[in-house]
């Protein structure tokens, strides 16, 4: 029986107008899915014009000038509401989805659909539950040993993923999914028996862990940051964000 992470698997990153999941918003964004390791994936992209500023520091990440995304992007309501039914097109068949960072990118994507189709994400998958793999919360639990950063580009460099154009959409996705078979490669006996949707369940109390920890050492260091446990989507839509 092949293994999860030898077999289909679909994938979903966004680029945006800064980091803040409540006011920013989504200008640039990709589906990615493989059917197996090496053969060719199949890449749905989305280009939005936020009718918001696009910061100068977000056009330094990702390339994406505010002039350009007014000239090619399309209006966010329809995009948001594609972007919704790609990722239920998985939940439905059962193909797990890796998001680097889950929280980010599903609750601003959350944040849209309640912003322009008065929506919320999870209503998308109550026929069929979302099943994420998160390459950022799976390496930090079964290498939390290891010193230094662990941003995607980090992720790579240490599992040998090549990634090619960084910050685009695609790009970002396609890695954070050779990412993730890495990580099942290399911690087979650990991951192997186990079902993408027992990952899910494990990975939300992981994640929580992994944030206590982060928690209690902002304490320890003096910063007042708060660090939200929620995984893989943040519930709440304070009213400052309408």
């Amino acid at each position: 029986m092949t293994c999860w992470y030898e077999g289909p698997l679909a994938a979903f990153d966004t680029e945006t107008t800064g980091v803040d999941v409540e006011s920013d918003r989504i200008v640039s964004a990709a589906v990615v899915v493989q059917d197996a390791p090496g053969t060719r994936p199949r890449v749905t992209r989305w280009l939005v014009n936020p009718g918001v500023p696009v910061p100068a520091g977000a056009t330094e990440v990702h390339g994406l000038t505010q002039e350009h995304l007014q000239r090619n992007g399309r209006w966010p309501a329809p995009v948001m509401y594609e972007m919704a039914e790609a990722l239920a097109e998985q939940a439905r068949v059962g193909r797990p989805l890796v998001v680097m960072n889950a929280p980010f990118d599903l609750t601003i994507l959350d944040r849209e659909l309640r912003r322009h189709r008065a929506s919320s994400l999870d209503r998308w998958f109550e026929p069929s539950p979302l099943l994420v793999l998160d390459p950022r919360v799976l390496d930090k639990h079964l290498d939390r040993y290891r010193k230094g950063r662990r941003t995607l580009t980090d992720l790579c460099e240490h599992y040998g993923v090549s990634l090619e154009g960084a910050h685009d959409a695609g790009a970002d996705a396609l890695a954070a999914m050779d990412v993730v078979r890495a990580v099942g490669r290399r911690f087979a006996a650990r991951l192997e028996r186990l079902s993408p949707a027992e990952l899910h369940t494990l990975q939300a109390v992981w994640h929580a862990a992994q944030a206590r920890g982060l928690q209690a050492w902002f304490a320890r260091s003096g910063t007042e940051e708060a660090v939200d446990p929620a995984w893989p989507l943040r519930p709440d839509l304070p009213a400052a964000a309408a």
